[in-house]
């Protein structure tokens, strides 16, 4: 356990922590209480980014307000992208999914198992230069067992605003009516929002849930982690665009 402390406060993030409070302290001791605040205040909010339970609040403000249907029934399914490596060696070709995407992934082929329904896969290029979402996340839904001539690839969107508008043209091109979206829990929120935009009604089941009622923590949660430091950072990206779109006042 010493081993474990030592390493959370001597590598990223933990180190930025420990130098902000070291700083803080040094310019207390010279009498600089304006520069010793604004390092400690630095430090601890660094900190309590980088902790599970600091992450877990924010998170669990964009999951909480979405619920898991346990039976859930559809036509279709829509998956929506969520990043990839492109160029990464992968099992069965190039590019492998983000693990955001992967847990989406699974998800979709679980559920594609117990409905049996087509499923159209919405993920473009994002940044110019990078891979297209969809034909990535299309092998490895193969592989997982989903046939190939029952996924639909959509690649041309770059945000949840251009998946809903393109997946509706797809949609209704094809007649669906009762499309059931798959994205991250946190994201669940912005997406259905987007496709009710769009004119389209789905069903949700979000996916990869990090927070729960009643989760429990250990001393170890509150060391300074770099997987914390990540989550904390999706939420608050979340947030803003949640703002952006005006959501936040809904």
């Amino acid at each position: 356990m010493t081993r474990r402390i030592l390493a959370s406060f001597l590598l990223p993030p933990g180190i930025f922590v420990t130098v902000f409070a070291v700083a803080g302290l040094w310019h207390l001791r010279k009498g600089r209480r304006l520069a010793a605040g604004f390092h400690l205040v630095l430090g601890a909010l660094l900190w309590l980014l980088s902790v599970n339970p600091g992450a877990d609040r924010l998170i669990r403000g964009l999951e909480g307000s979405c619920e898991l249907v346990r039976e859930p029934h559809g036509d279709v399914i829509v998956l929506l992208g969520g990043g990839v490596y492109g160029a990464a060696p992968d099992l069965s070709g190039t590019g492998a999914p983000s693990e955001d995407m992967l847990a989406r992934i699974v998800t979709a082929a679980r559920l594609q198992k117990r409905l049996d329904v087509p499923v159209i896969v919405s993920g473009g290029i994002v940044f110019p230069g990078k891979a297209a979402e969809a034909p990535i996340a299309r092998r490895i839904l193969v592989d997982l067992g989903v046939p190939a001539v029952r996924v639909v690839t959509e690649e041309r969107s770059r945000d949840t605003g251009e998946n809903a508008s393109y997946v509706t043209e797809i949609v209704r091109r094809a007649g669906y009516r009762d499309p059931v979206l798959v994205t991250s829990a946190y994201h669940m929120r912005r997406a259905v929002a987007s496709f009710r935009g769009a004119g389209l009604r789905v069903t949700p089941c979000p996916a990869a849930f990090r927070t729960w009622a009643g989760k429990e923590y250990g001393p170890e949660d509150f060391l300074p982690d770099a997987t914390a430091l990540r989550t904390s950072s999706v939420a608050i990206r979340e947030y803003a665009a949640l703002f952006s779109h005006g959501l936040l006042r809904k």
